[in-house]
């Protein structure tokens, strides 16, 4: 991010919804740095333009969402992913976020929720489409209780008495505005005690430090 402007790549085959896209967050402010038909075009594009959030379909030609959000996670860490789709399947929504996806979206959403969805996304956080987050984390669930548990190592040193506080209640599935109003904080005081919590753990985004609480089983606690 320079300048304080959050640089945004979209991705998409169809040329007028690709378009669309990207008039309507360039219009709310947001820098659209690059646009490409394809995963394929946009690991082309990527390094060169340097975004900080792709907007991403899962149906494309050549290379589809979930291996260009592979690719993406992988080669661009700081680099984080909206998948934005006409599927409101759960397996496409669970392949997406194992593949690294931050957020998934449908394109039934509104501007105003997409443009929402993009700069939460650009924190870091876990966003999806009403009614998808509890499927998500039902997944985590299911994934921990499945692998052979293990005792945390060295996390209560390394996180203060807050940072663990907010990673309960990240596992709980709460949001960072939620967390704020439940703990009496400000929204920006969370996104920073996030923020920390994401680096002392060696994590990069929402949807890895909720998927890594689950397994310590802080959801329960």
């Amino acid at each position: 991010m320079t300048d304080g402007v959050l640089r945004v790549m979209v991705v998409d085959d169809h040329p007028m919804w690709r378009e669309a896209v990207a008039r309507d967050l360039g219009e709310a402010g947001l820098r659209v740095v690059a646009t490409a038909s394809d995963g394929a075009e946009a690991l082309r594009r990527l390094p060169a333009v340097r975004p900080d959030v792709v907007v991403l379909d899962l149906q494309m030609p050549t290379l589809d969402g979930v291996a260009t959000t592979r690719r993406i996670v992988a080669e661009h860490p700081g680099v984080r992913v909206l998948v934005l789709t006409a599927s409101g399947e759960q397996s496409d929504l669970l392949e997406a976020v194992k593949a690294g996806a931050t957020g998934y979206l449908v394109k039934s959403a509104s501007s105003p929720e997409l443009l929402d969805a993009v700069r939460r996304t650009g924190t870091g956080e876990a966003v999806f489409t009403a009614g998808l987050a509890g499927l998500v984390l039902g997944e985590f669930r299911r994934m921990a209780s499945a692998a052979p548990h293990d005792e945390p190592e060295g996390m209560t040193p390394r996180l203060t008495e807050r940072e663990t506080e907010i990673l309960r209640l990240v596992a709980k599935g709460l949001s960072s505005r939620q967390i704020a109003d439940r703990l009496v904080i400000s929204h920006r005081t969370v996104q920073n005690h996030t923020q920390n919590v994401l680096t002392k753990l060696q994590l990069h985004n929402r949807v890895e430090l909720t998927r890594y609480a689950i397994e310590q089983g802080l959801d329960e606690t």
